[in-house]
Formats: structure tokens, C-alpha cells, sequence
């Protein structure tokens, strides 16, 4: 194209309007109930990676009061446009989705993407949780995980009809993305390092920034879980392994004669819970990989020697209690880490005119004014013209179409 010498413009990967968190799965249902309870009044998406678990949970959230709909490839057309349309024009809806759902939507005011199911990627993490907040108000994205999310992923590559050089590519992308979930320092941090990025740190607003995690050494820990795989040959899932080392007696481990082993019962003074996060972490330092030729059997990695020999330390992240897993962040993806008081109650007022108006055209709220002009009206109170066109998103067209409706709102307001 002849571009010689062109200028080159760059910008950061960091959304900081965008606060992070990562749980460990543990009654899923409850834990997305607890974080959309954050977020009433608010618009935005949870996704799944099933088609008939998005149709479930949209079901299961409208059965809780909270207005759900259902987005994926597989719905009917009509239905399925209907369902974006709405999600497009409405104020408060919660959208459930596969990844079909995305691509060329530009709401502004998506106020928190949920994830109940682990993506694939930290390309598409990331790409799924930017759709919230591009107004560039606070806004919460919240997933939670657990191993059998990395089995179905990793089950997911090994089954797919790719070529190896592409699986491993695979496989490693995934394992960037477990890490960032085992991580036990900024979250926002190991995100912009994956995009060669620097940061650093204490960002403020993630989870483990709001709420350090604690770590413990692992290294016991880490060798008698090794050790428990490699003593029962390899040929077996983390369930399993797992009840070997807390020393459950059931037909398998009689069966294997795995009761008759030193190992077994030798990690008995810790819960079977923690043994599982044990593993999760293991799997993302890359000491143990998942067979699923061998239908989701441990086996060692190279670096496992090493752990065994005592070479290399390892240090586990400790998994919070469920009453605490929730951080109080700095920066609250409801406005009201914006507005306050009767500023926030003329902001509903001036939300249900813009709402009025919207209906009445057929168009999104945001095409009326996105909510940073509506902050901005009710924090200013402009009272004439000349002042509301001195407000960000008020142009001359916009004024004469909805000007007169909003100072009536505004002049009318006793707060």
C-alpha cells in the first residue's frame, strides 16, 4: 500500500475500568446468585458452553426473579434475534450465552460478564470479558472454575479433529488461562504479561488485589499427591486419586488393591478439597498433565522429578472458605460508586425518561444517551440549553430531539 514510514498507534490491553474476579466452583448456581445480587438494574451477560446449560440457567434465574434470556446458535432465528434485540433495548436483563453471542455488539453499558464455565483461552477470556464496560464505568467480570472444567477443555482439544502442532498450541493457551486462575498475585497483572505487557500490580481492582491470597508450602503436600499417581500407575482420574490419598475405603481403591499401599490414607490430615485444588495447581505449574486417551488419567511430567527429589519447592495457593470468597472491591461495578444520594435517585428519573423515549422510537437507551451523559445531568444539573450542550454526548441534533424532555426531568427534580 505504500506505507512507508506510517505512523504507528498503540494502546494499552488494561481495561481498568474492569474489575476482575475468580472463584473456585462450589454450588455455582448460588455463587452467580450472589454476584448478579450486585448488579440489579444492570444489563449484562453470563456465559456457558453448552447450549442446553444456557437454556437451563436462563430458566433457573428467571424461577429466582431475575428477567433471563437465552442466546445460542442452535435457537431459532427469529427467536434468537428477538432475544439480542432485547437485550440490546432493555435496562435490566440478564442474558445467558454460549460464545455464539458477541461478535459485533456494541452495547455500551454492559455492566458485568459472568462466567460459569471456563473459555478456552486467555484470548477468549479476555475478548469476553471486554464486552462489559466500554462506556467506561466500573464494571465486574466473575467466573467460576473448577478441574472438571480443565478435564472437558482439555477433553475438548484432544478429541477435536486438529493437527497436533495446532492441539498443543491448544493446550498451552489453556494452560496460560489456569494459571491465571491459580494465580496468587494480581490477576490483572498475569493478564497483561500474557499480552507481553507489563504491570505492576496491586491493581485494585481484582480479587486477589482486594483480598491477598494466602499461600502455604506445598511441598509435602506435593509429593505425596505425586507420589499417589505414580504408585497407582498412572491409570487414574483425580476423584480417585484423591480418595486414595484421604484414605476412602470403596469398591475401587479394594478393587486396585490400592487399600494395601503406604500411600494410601497418607494424606488424610488434609481435606479432600484441598487435595483437589492441590491438583489444579499442579496441573497449572505443569508437574502432571491430563490423559484423556486414557480417559482423564494423571501422569507426571518431567518436571515432577525434581519435586520428588526435593530440587524445587512448591507453594499452593489457599482456597478461601465460601463465606469470604466475595471481596469488598474498591471499585463497585454498581453506579453507585459514581453517584451517591439524590444524584443517584435523578439518575433513575432521567434513566426512565431516557427508557420512555427508547420504547417510543425502538431504539437502545444508549442511542438516546449513553449513561456517562446521564451521570454527568445528574451531577452538573444543567438547567438551559447553552448548558446541556456543554455536557460530553449532548450535540445540537440531540438537543433539539431530546433536550427540552431531560431539563423537564431535571428542573422538576426536588432532591
Amino acid at each position: 500500500m505504500g506505507l512507508n514510514g506510517a505512523k504507528i498507534f498503540t494502546t494499552s490491553f488494561d481495561r481498568p475500568n474492569i474489575s476482575y474476579e475468580i472463584v473456585e466452583r462450589d454450588q455455582p448456581r448460588q455463587q452467580l446468585l450472589r454476584f448478579l445480587a450486585g448488579h440489579k438494574g444492570n444489563s449484562g451477560i453470563v456465559y456457558c458452553l453448552s447450549r442446553a446449560k444456557v437454556e437451563d440457567t436462563a430458566e433457573w434465574l428467571n424461577g429466582q426473579g431475575i428477567r433471563a434470556l437465552a442466546y445460542h446458535a442452535g435457537m431459532d432465528r427469529a427467536v434468537r434475534d428477538a432475544n439480542q434485540d432485547a437485550f440490546l433495548k432493555e435496562e435490566d436483563l440478564c442474558l445467558v450465552a454460549t460464545v455464539a453471542f458477541g461478535m459485533g455488539i456494541d452495547k455500551p453499558n454492559v455492566r458485568y460478564v459472568a462466567h460459569l464455565d471456563l473459555p478456552g483461552s486467555v484470548e477468549a477470556y479476555y475478548q469476553e470479558t471486554g464486552r462489559a464496560g466500554r462506556d467506561g464505568l466500573p464494571s465486574e467480570v466473575w467466573m467460576a472454575y473448577g478441574m472438571a472444567d480443565v478435564i472437558q477443555r482439555g477433553r475438548m482439544i484432544d478429541e477435536g479433529g486438529a493437527a497436533d502442532e495446532i492441539k498443543r498450541v491448544e493446550r498451552s493457551k489453556l494452560n496460560a488461562l489456569l494459571a491465571i486462575c491459580e494465580t496468587a498475585s494480581c490477576r490483572r497483572q498475569a493478564i497483561l504479561s500474557h499480552f507481553g505487557e507489563s504491570h505492576a500490580g496491586n491493581c485494585g481492582g481484582c480479587d486477589t488485589c482486594l483480598k491477598p491470597v494466602e499461600t502455604w508450602d506445598g511441598t509435602d503436600a506435593a509429593i505425596k499427591a505425586l507420589a499417589a499417581i505414580y504408585r497407582t500407575g498412572e491409570r487414574f482420574g483425580t476423584g480417585h486419586v484423591v480418595d486414595v490419598l484421604i484414605g476412602n475405603v470403596n469398591e475401587k481403591t479394594e478393587r486396585f488393591g490400592h487399600t494395601e499401599m503406604p500411600v494410601f490414607g497418607a494424606g488424610k490430615d488434609i481435606a479432600a478439597r484441598t487435595w483437589q485444588s492441590v491438583f489444579r495447581q499442579l496441573l497449572a505449574m505443569g508437574l502432571v498433565r491430563v490423559d484423556h486417551g486414557a480417559f482423564g488419567a494423571l501422569k507426571l511430567e518431567e518436571g515432577a522429578r525434581a519435586v520428588f527429589k526435593r530440587e524445587r519447592e512448591v507453594f499452593f495457593r489457599k482456597d478461601r472458605p465460601a463465606s469470604e470468597r466475595r471481596p469488598k472491591r474498591a471499585a463497585q461495578a454498581e453506579r453507585r460508586s459514581v453517584l451517591s444520594g439524590s444524584d443517584d435517585a435523578l439518575f433513575e428519573a432521567l434513566r426512565a425518561e431516557r427508557t420512555a423515549i427508547a420504547r417510543s422510537l425502538s431504539v437502545p437507551p444508549y442511542v438516546v444517551f449513553p449513561d456517562t451523559t446521564l451521570i454527568a445531568f445528574a451531577t452538573e444539573r444543567p438547567r438551559t440549553h447553552k448548558e446541556l450542550l456543554g455536557i460530553s454526548g449532548v450535540g445540537q441534533s440531540k438537543l433539539e430531539r431530546y433536550g427540552d424532555a431531560f431539563l423537564e426531568v431535571i428542573l422538576g427534580f426536588d432532591g
